[in-house]
């Protein structure tokens, strides 16, 4: 795969370039502040984009803005957006603004590096990859009341495993169940949340985390 990266910190951002290229990726273009995000985007149209949330001058929220520009110009661009922190209001803008190919991440995670590439993968191919802490984050907020109420604790189960883009298969060994029992658990979940129940890949997932963003 062809990989923009924008990460202010120089070991981190030397990291990802060997991290990368030792896993036959080719690092298309590296960025270090926000202003040179997008022109490098626009440029390189690569298969994914690596971005910290916050980088200079502001060290604000200019990657997650370079994203999603990016993503308004380039509308099926993936992008994994890298955080120190749980940060739900940019999660949720990220969620909102268009589904396919989407990963938030803290990088933390980078370190575990068959995480990290398989997450990174998943987004390339038009999935979504979510940090755990990040799903927590948001599924919590939503458990005061609603449509989320409804769900049994396995019910819950099977959508945060879905939300951090894990497939049926994967679902079913994590749970120790059937893919069957997966299957039914998911059509339980999208009809509590109004949801069609259509399997559709990675789609259903995406749709579930705007409910959840609303």
């Amino acid at each position: 795969m062809r990989v923009v990266i924008a990460e202010d910190n120089a070991l981190l951002r030397e990291g990802l370039v060997l991290l990368l290229g030792s896993a036959g990726h080719e690092v298309a273009g590296v960025a270090t502040t926000g202003p040179e995000v997008l022109p490098l985007l626009v440029e390189q149209r690569p298969d994914v984009a690596v971005l910290d949330v916050r980088l200079p001058p502001d060290f604000r929220d200019e990657g997650l803005r370079a994203a999603l520009d990016a993503r308004r110009l380039l509308p099926r661009l993936p992008v994994l957006v890298l955080s120190q922190y749980v940060e739900e209001t940019y999660a949720t803008e990220l969620l909102g603004g268009g589904a396919h190919g989407v990963g938030y991440l803290l990088k933390d995670r980078v370190g575990r590096v068959e995480e990290f590439l398989e997450a990174l993968e998943r987004v390339a191919a038009g999935g979504t990859a979510l940090d755990p802490e990040v799903v927590t984050e948001l599924m919590s907020r939503g458990r005061g009341g609603g449509p989320l109420a409804a769900l049994t604790p396995r019910e819950e189960e099977v959508l945060r495993l879905m939300a951090e883009g894990h497939d049926n298969a994967t679902i079913a060994k994590v749970l120790v169940v059937t893919e069957r029992s997966v299957h039914k658990h998911i059509g339980n979940v999208f009809a509590k949340l109004g949801l069609p129940p259509a399997d559709s890949g990675h789609r259903r997932v995406l749709a579930v985390l705007a409910y959840l963003g609303r």
